[in-house]
């Protein structure tokens, strides 16, 4: 009997020194294959300032011009429904007195009612242009790193960062900057574009 636990003993001494053992030997295997791959070559990496490459791209400016108008428009509209709100409002003030109590509360109930539809549609107006800026921004977003995909591929680079104040780059050597570089396609890209596309 105690032989047979002694033997079981050894064995489960055993297996622990080959698991140990084992592991060690994927820790240098792994570690080996780390150090391999970060020694096999030097890395080409640059960078862009991501606020110049969107606030230069023409694509930008423009769909920004015209969600621009698209909410001096909306602002218009609203002055103008506003102004005839508060001049029935002004109206009924002066000519109030003349009308019956039932009539007064009718009339109102209708302002505050028309009141009310003017903030929804205010807040309408404010949430459709907020959804069409985070589409642009999106789509924007979308051209840029398809575009710096393919530029990074035809320059042969690993890595593209983007530079921006408080980011995680703190510091870059100016002849890894490729911002101009990639304003300069991008635009070109967007003025070669059909028409249809561009839009």
């Amino acid at each position: 009997m105690k032989k047979g636990l002694k033997f079981i003993g050894v064995l489960g001494l055993a297996s622990v020194l080959f698991y140990a053992c084992d592991q060690k030997s994927t820790e240098n295997q792994t570690a080996t294959a780390t150090e391999s791959a970060a020694g096999s070559g030097d890395y080409k990496i640059a960078y862009v300032y991501t606020d110049s490459v969107i606030n230069k791209y023409d694509y930008f400016i423009k769909k920004s011009e015209e969600l621009t108008e698209k909410g001096k428009k909306f602002e218009g509209d609203l002055q103008s429904r506003a102004r005839g709100f508060e001049q029935e409002v002004s109206n009924f003030q002066q000519s109030g007195g003349n009308m019956t109590p039932n009539q007064q509360r009718a009339k109102q109930e209708e302002l505050m009612k028309k009141e009310q539809n003017l903030v929804t549609y205010r807040d309408n107006l404010m949430q459709e242009l907020s959804v069409d800026e985070a589409n642009l921004y999106n789509e924007v977003y979308e051209k840029v790193q398809t575009y710096l995909k393919g530029y990074a591929e035809a320059e042969g680079l690993d890595l593209v960062l983007s530079y921006t104040r408080g980011g995680s780059v703190w510091y870059g050597k100016e002849s890894l900057d490729v911002t101009k570089s990639v304003i300069d396609g991008l635009n070109k890209e967007y003025g070669q574009a059909p028409a249809d596309t561009a839009k």
